[in-house]
């Protein structure tokens, strides 16, 4: 015998939970997840918080303390605030931070990172969880529109390595996600915007009918309407979750529809320094690749007025001097290599034929994308005659 083969299957389930006040005296929630995952010895938690949201919540602190002492079989290990945004992704110094605390606190495989925050803080918990031990289960707490309805609901974790986002992570999904409402009522009116940028990307490529209730409802999100952003989320939740259960989670292959306008808002985001935030480039990136779409012959102009009018409406700048392509030399262009190493194999990009309907393609036309740049930075809205 000079061949051995095996085959195996690892099935992954993690809940996505929906609340107000997860630690508040009461809401028994976060408890009977853990109780209901107790064993024989004591558990420790590590909570890791993004130091924004500590500022904006000076009761968490002691309100962790407080729920968790309740919680038998379970010990608090220790609170760690972290800076949120994608600076914690940029400098690896935090990733250390993260390991010293579960070397020097003893958290093992059966404890758990309980991390608290932004997309950008739960990614690099996430990872810094999945390689330490070779792997601490992780239960995230995502605080912004963006990671509750989008980042925090996935299976992907990364810090960011050589100016190139996500160049190092892991595929590790969470034990658990618990969204508080909460929390997004304490977001910059940016960062509340940011997040809806990924609803519209999940409607344009999955559920047209998604994207007539995102027009119809975008002065109320626009307004801060909390019932609308609950609805908002929950459905940008289930859209995800479906995708991940039945197409390639882990990303084997070159598909990734799920980051329709993401090649060029990655690069973006590089070139701005970041300092525009993920939703933003995001919005950006819908916008050209909409436009791409059009100029190609694939979307009818009608959608693609819908699109930017949406995007528009809801309040995002759709133009920036980085998102330019006036020749094949232009900085944004770069993305599109960096793009096709970070899937592997072949370019693979998601067009649109129709709003809710997605096609991947495996090349983009320089001079198509001078053509998509120019229209988006010479939009006019077309009024239909009365």
């Amino acid at each position: 015998m000079d061949h051995i083969e095996q085959t195996f299957q690892v099935n992954y389930s993690f809940p996505v939970h929906f609340t107000e006040h997860l630690f508040r005296a009461g809401n028994e929630l976060f408890g009977d997840f853990l109780l209901a995952r107790r064993g024989d010895t004591v558990k420790k938690l590590l909570f890791l918080v993004d130091s924004e949201v500590a500022l904006h919540h000076p009761l968490l602190d002691g309100q962790i303390r407080e729920y968790v002492s309740g919680i038998e079989g379970y010990a608090l290990a220790g609170i760690l605030q972290l800076p949120g945004g994608e600076g914690c992704k940029n400098d690896r110094r935090y990733f250390y931070e993260i390991v010293d605390a579960v070397n020097e606190l003893g958290i093992d495989r059966h404890s758990y990172v309980v991390a608290i925050g932004g997309g950008a803080l739960l990614d690099l918990a996430g990872y810094a969880s999945a390689v330490s031990h070779r792997g601490i289960r992780h239960i995230r707490i995502p605080t912004t529109v963006l990671s509750q309805n989008d980042s925090g609901v996935g299976v992907k974790n990364g810090i960011n390595y050589a100016g190139k986002k996500n160049f190092l992570g892991t595929f590790a999904p969470p034990a658990a996600v618990f969204n508080d409402a909460f929390f997004l009522t304490t977001l910059s009116d940016r960062d509340w915007r940011s997040g809806i940028a990924e609803a519209v990307k999940v409607a344009l490529i999955k559920d047209a009918a998604f994207f007539g209730w995102l027009e119809a409802n975008a002065p109320l999100l626009a307004q801060r309407d909390p019932d609308a952003m609950e609805y908002l989320v929950q459905r940008c939740a289930a859209l995800h979750l479906a995708h991940i259960a039945g197409g390639d989670p882990f990303e084997m292959g070159s598909s990734r529809p799920l980051d329709f306008g993401h090649w060029s808002a990655h690069k973006l985001e590089q070139l701005t320094g970041f300092e525009l935030k993920h939703g933003e480039a995001v919005a950006m990136g819908i916008a050209l690749d909409s436009c791409y779409s059009f100029v190609s012959g694939r979307l009818p102009e009608e959608a693609l007025q819908r699109i930017l009018g949406l995007l528009l409406q809801v309040g995002f700048e759709i133009t920036h001097p980085g998102l330019v392509v006036d020749n094949a030399e232009s900085p944004l262009l770069l993305g599109l290599q960096e793009f096709r190493e970070h899937l592997g194999g072949t370019l693979t990009i998601m067009l649109l034929r129709a709003i809710g309907s997605g096609e991947e393609v495996h090349h983009l036309d320089v001079a198509l994308l001078q053509e998509a740049s120019h229209y988006l930075f010479h939009y006019q809205p077309i009024h239909s005659p009365q």
